[in-house]
């Protein structure tokens, strides 16, 4: 089983076997409370993953997580930060191995899912980067490994510019409001069993964080 964990927008645990059934998800769609709903959503995500698939009856059982999935944004500095120290925490105490998913994949995985006749036309992701920009990623059907075809990588756009930008492309907006930690974790499963790297181990922050470090002191005269 995978775990996934996402703070891109707001905070969402899942637990999912390896062929995609979900046995848990738990999420809270504060995007300011990530440290303090995390821990909370991870002990009941692992606790209803005991009772078997969503939607299931069934006697507790030993839920066996062999990966950790970690939503790398793009998203807010701090909410990123969040997710993915508990998703290499989790997985340090477990020794098991992270596997780091774009949450606009896991997010464009959903709306393909969602639909099995969605249209054949580009699409594009878009989540609230704030300071008056969206940030968003053009996707273009699934690959052979069914993982989303990602034709523009992640880039943030004044919010009154993206839709011209968009239609220039022929691009389909779909905006999204919460990025489900079972879709990240059945991207991690599905890239595992591909063999894949998705993205790298940096989280995808798009812009420098708000807090930077000071400049030396300035020096002052006797």
């Amino acid at each position: 089983m995978i775990l996934g964990i996402d703070t891109s927008l707001g905070t969402a645990v899942a637990v999912v076997e390896a062929d995609g059934v979900v046995r848990s998800e738990a999420a809270s769609p504060d995007p300011l409370a990530h440290a303090e709903v995390i821990g909370v959503l991870l002990e009941r995500a692992l606790a209803d993953a005991a009772l078997g698939p969503v939607g299931a009856t069934a006697a507790p059982t030993p839920v066996e997580i062999t990966h950790v999935a970690a939503g790398m944004g793009p998203g807010p500095f701090t909410g990123l930060r969040v997710g993915i120290a508990a998703a290499r925490a989790f997985a340090l105490a477990r020794s098991l191995p992270v596997v780091a998913v774009p949450s606009h994949d896991a997010a464009a995985l959903a709306v393909l899912l969602a639909d099995p006749h969605a249209p054949s036309e580009p699409f594009a992701v878009v989540t609230d980067a704030r300071r008056r920009e969206f940030a968003y990623t053009v996707y273009d059907g699934l690959d052979d490994d069914g993982h989303p075809v990602r034709i523009a990588e992640p880039a943030l756009s004044p919010r009154d510019a993206l839709d011209e930008l968009l239609a220039a492309g022929g691009v389909r907006r779909i905006d999204v409001s919460a990025v489900p930690a079972s879709m990240v974790a059945l991207a991690a499963a599905r890239a595992v069993a591909a063999g894949r790297t998705l993205t790298g181990g940096e989280p995808l922050y798009l812009r420098a964080p708000d807090v930077t470090l000071p400049g030396a002191p300035k020096k002052v005269g006797a």
